[in-house]
């Protein structure tokens, strides 16, 4: 009998309609599939059956599909699955996604459907339930359709964000699977905005006036996020919000956003003329999951602050408040530590490593997001790249919660640390979050975004993109930031560091024939020879 008795019909039906076209490979990475959006109707219907066995293989737990292609161009468009809470998919589900999309045939993949089935010991019989959403591409809408079928298909009750970021949806998915009580969508989506933003007004209650914003939405998903924030804010901060043509699809992610300041280490062209010498200014990218900050100094050259510069700020603040309130004594100590990649400046890794532990991973967020959560009660993490959180294990919440004060200033102490809990979206990297954070952070610091910026002087840098025959040729270690093969090459690389007293490194991409090079030296010079 076969496995798949009573869906069969309706796969069948839904595979003829979404047939792979010949010729086309998709893989699932850290991203979830992600190529041209006219390209994705076939994967979409299928990561939808992919999906309802997911939650099933939990439980019945609610699983997210999120529909994005976050800072790629407008004609780009890609799919996700999240995990129960919040988390990105597992990654031992991965290379099941791949099979699913490649499949050849539609026999075929009602082979490859049943095995799986079979292998993971599914029962059909479970409930299946999903949540979803889609950011602002003009491609969506077609593959949410396609998506909606491939979940009817396997029977899974599907509940439709609509139009949201990938931080919202990563939210909701925690929230739901998290919740005793009945849920609405729209109230839980409420709930993230008011969580945030009575948070953020506590902590600035003393502030006597409003701090001025200017933010960058990407003509994305981020403008409408940030249209309903300022709305919970009220006076507490006054964001002034540009590029937010969601209607105008096309100039998504163009010439503006988070990936294009901290690519061309320049000010978008349609800011120019807003931002004056001083004041700050950040960029969302296109489903509001990254955040870079930058200024005019006084000269009005442009100044970035990067992930690395985020991740200095936020631990030092963590860690000033823990220590004042009470909680870095030896009987209750909470260990703070910051989680980096390779590409972490080296300036930034010597500032924080003078001050608390350092933890260096392979790229990609689910490393990142692993060991702060595994080796830190409080771990800090952000790419250079802008996409980051902060991660409070159940212990540390547990501490702050319950710590009894000594002193009227531990007291205030302990309420800010529960106040910035609640600013902070652990789920995954959330521009808006991290914005407020970094708004806390910088007024409690008392730091002007001058000496933000100071705290440290970034090392000349260069990462350039070189084409190889086979990628699979170089093998790396020590978290990649040394090769192992080719054999002589990493010789080759110490003997040129010690001429620069620099660093460098080189490390294969995941989804193409090139490797990525980085190099670090104390003069330009050096870092571009």
């Amino acid at each position: 009998m076969s496995a798949l008795s009573g869906f069969e019909n309706e796969l069948r039906k839904g595979l003829e309609e979404y047939p792979v076209k010949p010729g086309e490979k998709f893989s699932y990475g850290t991203a979830g599939f992600r190529t041209l959006g006219d390209k994705l109707e076939s994967v979409l219907f299928k990561v939808g059956i992919l999906a309802a066995l997911r939650s099933r293989s939990c439980g019945g737990k609610t699983i997210g599909v999120m529909i994005t292609a976050s800072h790629n161009s407008a004609e780009d468009n890609g799919v996700k699955l999240v995990d129960p809470r919040g988390e990105m998919l597992d990654t031992s589900w991965e290379s099941h996604a791949t099979d699913f999309a490649n499949a050849p045939s539609l026999d075929a993949f009602i082979a490859i459907l049943e095995n799986f089935i079979r292998s993971k010991q599914i029962s059909l019989g479970t409930p299946a339930n999903v949540v979803y959403a889609r950011d602002t591409r003009a491609s969506g809408p077609k593959l949410v359709t396609a998506l909606r079928k491939g979940f009817a298909a396997m029977g899974a009750a599907a509940t439709d964000a609509e139009v949201t970021t990938t931080p919202i949806l990563h939210y909701l998915v925690d929230i739901i699977n998290t919740t005793t009580q009945e849920w609405n969508v729209n109230n839980l989506i409420e709930g993230y905005y008011l969580k945030l933003s009575n948070a953020f007004k506590r902590l600035l209650a003393d502030r006597g006036t409003s701090a001025h914003l200017l933010i960058d939405c990407a003509n994305g998903v981020g403008a409408l996020a940030a249209k309903k924030l300022d709305d919970f804010l009220g006076e507490s901060l006054t964001l002034k919000l540009k590029n937010t043509s969601v209607e105008s699809t096309e100039k998504l992610n163009k010439d503006c956003g988070a990936d294009y300041v901290k690519v061309g280490q320049k000010l978008p062209p349609s800011l120019t003329s807003e931002l004056r010498p001083g004041e700050r200014g950040c960029s969302l990218d296109g489903d509001a999951d990254r955040l870079i900050y930058y200024y005019l100094d006084d000269s009005g050259k442009f100044r970035m602050l990067d992930g690395d510069k985020i991740t200095t700020l936020v631990a030092s603040f963590i860690m000033r408040l823990v220590k004042d309130a009470g909680l870095d004594d030896a009987q209750e100590k909470i260990k703070v530590g910051v989680v980096q990649t390779a590409y972490a400046n080296g300036s930034s890794t010597r500032y924080l490593s003078e001050r608390l532990p350092v933890t260096c991973v392979p790229t990609g967020v689910k490393h990142l997001h692993h060991a702060a959560a595994e080796r830190y009660d409080i771990g800090v993490y952000f790419e250079a790249n802008g996409h980051g959180t902060v991660l409070f294990s159940s212990s540390a919440q547990h501490k702050v919660t319950s710590h009894k004060p000594s002193t009227a200033a531990q007291a205030t102490a302990l309420g800010r640390l529960k106040d910035v809990i609640d600013v902070i979206n652990q789920t995954v990297g959330d521009a808006l979050s991290d914005m407020l954070l970094v708004e806390v952070a910088l007024y409690h610091m008392a730091y002007s975004v001058e000496t933000w910026d100071k705290l440290y002087s970034d090392l000349p840098n260069r990462l350039v993109k070189v084409k190889v025959g086979d990628r699979n040729a170089f093998v790396t270690e020590d978290a990649e930031r040394r090769l192992v093969r080719p054999p002589g090459l990493q010789a080759k690389i110490d003997e040129l560091v010690q001429r620069t007293g620099g660093r460098s490194f080189v490390r294969p991409s995941g989804t193409e024939d090139v490797v990525r090079v980085y190099a670090e030296a104390k003069e330009t010079d050096a870092a571009y020879w």
